[in-house]
This record gives structure tokens, C-alpha cells and sequence, in this order.
């Protein structure tokens, strides 16, 4: 009876705690953003003791970010962001800051031809296999001879701390999980690989330059 009591309480346990983590995250955030917006709505659109609702700032946050999708995907739009980005790329600290993020970021987008393109698995002599992120693939020449080689990002800390590998093309593993599915396995430590990877090598898969 205990055994069988131990077991349910450990099963409940972890089924109950990424749940309750994640709501929490979300309980967060819905406040976070609403504590930016409920001044602003309680200055200018409402009068007395009236209440802003609860909730609202999410809508606004999301409408924004709507709004600014529809017009960074108009060519008009589109012209106006990057000269406004181009100004704001002139102010040094904000250079600083903004230009390394914002790589980062779209690093994640599957869309971006200048982010993540691959998971990318390499053998090291000190370290064995390390699972990475294929972010270039180019050639050196050297004594007449052209050398093809990938640079690979790999998180140390978390995903947005690592290192850059770089290694020969032909000594990369190319396995067949996606991108989405690689980052799954760093933010899991490794849990959520499949049981058994196919190398999935394609010739020219980000083209080279």
C-alpha cells in the first residue's frame, strides 16, 4: 500500500508541476503587462473611480504586435521600419544593445535565412558528441586547396549563451529532429531526445558563400 501510494504521488507530482509552473509563468506575465497599461487607460480613458478590466493590456500588447506585423510585411511598412531602425541603430549604447539581441532572436525564427538552419551533432576528441546549431556554412583556401566548413553555436549556460564551433562539413551529423525540436532538448537537458537519430546530411542545405 505505501509502495503503491509512493508511486501516485510521484506520478501526480511531476504531471502537476510543469502545470503549475506554467500557469504561474502565464499569471506573471498577464500581470506584468497589465501593470505597463492600467496607468495609461486609467489616465486618459476612464473618469472617476472607474476600474480598468482586467485583462486589457493583454489585448493591447496583442494588437500591437499584430499592428506591427501587418505593416513590417507591407513594402511601404516595411521601408519605413528599417529607416526608423537605421536612426536608432546611430545611438551607440542603443547599438550596442539592440543590433546583438535582435541577431539572437531571429536566430529562433525558422523564417530568418540568417538564423538557426540546422541541428548539428560533432565528435570532439575531449568532449565526445556535442549538439549544436548550424548557423553558417562556408569555405577556406589554403595552399591552393578549398576547405569546407560549418560554424556551429552551441548553448553553454542557456540558449542565449554559447560558443561558436567551427569544424570540417564532412565531420557533422546532421540528425533528423528539427529546430524547434533541438531547442526542446537543451531547455529538457537532453530528455526529450528521440531513442535512436538518422543522419539526415543533405549537400547544399543553407548554400554556401
Amino acid at each position: 500500500m505505501i509502495h503503491w501510494l509512493r508511486r501516485r504521488f510521484v506520478t501526480g507530482f511531476f504531471v502537476l508541476v510543469p502545470l503549475v509552473i506554467s500557469f504561474a509563468a502565464l499569471v506573471w506575465l498577464f500581470d506584468v503587462v497589465d501593470g505597463f497599461t492600467d496607468p495609461l487607460y486609467q489616465r486618459y480613458f476612464t473618469t472617476g473611480d472607474q476600474e480598468v478590466p482586467r485583462g486589457l493590456g493583454i489585448i493591447t500588447t496583442a494588437a500591437v504586435i499584430l499592428l506591427v506585423g501587418v505593416v513590417a510585411t507591407n513594402v511601404l511598412g516595411k521601408r519605413v521600419l528599417q529607416r526608423a531602425e537605421g536612426y536608432l541603430l546611430r545611438i551607440p549604447v542603443f547599438r550596442t544593445v539592440y543590433a546583438p539581441v535582435k541577431q539572437l532572436v531571429l536566430a529562433f525564427s525558422p523564417d530568418n535565412k540568417y538564423g538557426f538552419k540546422r541541428v548539428v551533432m560533432i565528435r570532439t576528441e575531449s568532449r565526445g558528441y556535442i549538439l549544436g546549431f548550424l548557423t553558417k556554412e562556408f569555405s577556406i583556401q589554403s595552399a591552393g586547396q578549398t576547405e569546407s566548413l560549418i560554424a556551429v553555436y552551441v548553448p553553454t549556460n542557456h540558449l542565449y549563451l554559447g560558443d561558436v564551433v567551427i569544424c570540417r562539413r564532412d565531420h557533422a551529423f546532421f540528425p533528423d529532429i528539427s529546430v524547434e525540436e533541438g531547442i526542446r532538448v537543451f531547455l529538457t537537458g537532453g530528455m526529450t531526445l528521440p531513442p535512436r537519430l538518422t543522419d539526415k546530411s543533405v549537400e547544399n542545405v543553407t548554400g554556401r558563400s
